[in-house]
């Protein structure tokens, strides 16, 4: 069953998602899959796996000298994907994203996952890579997600991105969007960030997944004003709980958004990770009965540093 499909199912059942990284280069799947198996206990409604920009990295040669070499440290998306759906029977969601790809890439990785049978996709730009001050498109590939969508709706029309026909089209994919209650760290507005939302709903989005945030006004706040502007396809609430001290000024830093007073308040109380753990679970689990107060019922986990804290939340919640 689709992604898509799960979201129109039943209205009043409560459902989550998670959000996996795939294992580091050498690593294998034995920690991914142990992962997966503690919260495949509450009934994942689908899993999403991210996509890794390569990256450069300096070698010290004999002469001590370094070299630079690029790379990537967690290959295997598309491969890992395929495997858990395997695996565990549950509809898999690969990121598909510009960065580090040229558009021949993404035709073939397209072609790879129809092959498999995987037919949901989350479509991103993806992040800027470390060494540049701003996001540089690979030659030969897209500076924008809205680029990205529309080499996949042409693909789902039966057209490679040359315009030659495809003989076999295939299953057409379902794909989705992020979203960012807070603003996109580039874009000079909300507003203005909101009309690339409704852009990616035009192209064909069936759904947007939001940035992480902690304070469930700012998600009302921006459904309420998605709404307004004609944006009307679901919007689902990404949710991380805090599970280290150091996340109180990291996690606004790299995500671009803001930790409630309160909590902050309740954060600097804290001794030990795990201190502060427990109260990301409890900040988390109030977060999400306060969601579903107004409605919501599925809801996105990001798992990365948390998939102890997100199995206590699933179960006190489900």
């Amino acid at each position: 069953m689709s992604v898509t499909k799960f979201i129109e199912q039943d209205k009043e059942a409560r459902r989550f998602s998670i959000e996996v990284l795939p294992p580091l280069k050498g690593n294998g799947t034995t920690k991914l899959f142990a992962d997966i198996d503690k919260m495949c206990d509450f009934d994942p409604a689908y899993i999403n796996i991210t996509t890794h920009h390569s990256e450069f990295v300096y070698r010290e040669l004999d002469n001590g000298q370094f070299e630079r070499h690029r790379v990537r440290r967690r290959p295997g998306t598309v491969a890992i994907a395929a495997a858990i759906q395997q695996r565990y029977h549950i509809p898999v969601q690969p990121h598909v994203i510009c960065s580090g790809a040229t558009i021949e890439d993404i035709e073939y990785e397209l072609l790879d996952l129809q092959f498999l049978g995987i037919n949901d996709l989350l479509l991103l730009r993806g992040d800027k890579a470390k060494e540049d001050s701003r996001f540089v498109p690979t030659q030969g590939g897209h500076a924008h997600t809205t680029d990205l969508m529309a080499q996949v709706k042409r693909f789902n029309e039966g057209f490679f991105a040359d315009g030659t026909p495809i003989k076999n089209p295939g299953r057409p994919f379902d794909y989705g969007v992020a979203c960012y209650p807070e603003k996109h760290e580039e874009a000079p507005n909300l507003e203005m960030d909101m009309q690339y939302l409704k852009q990616k709903q035009d192209l064909g989005a069936q759904y947007a997944v939001t940035q992480l945030f902690f304070d469930n006004q700012k998600y009302y706040d921006f459904v309420g004003k998605a709404r307004q502007m004609g944006i009307t396809i679901p919007i689902i609430p990404g949710i991380k709980p805090m599970a280290k001290l150091s996340q109180l000024t990291v996690v606004p830093k790299t995500f671009h958004c803001d930790i409630p007073e309160p909590l902050a308040h309740e954060v600097v109380k804290c001794h030990t990770d795990e201190d502060a753990k427990q109260l990301g679970i409890e900040w988390t689990v109030e977060q999400c009965r306060d969601l579903y107060a107004h409605g919501v019922r599925n809801i996105h986990f990001y798992t990365v540093s948390a998939v102890d804290s997100v199995t206590q939340i699933a179960k006190r919640l489900l």
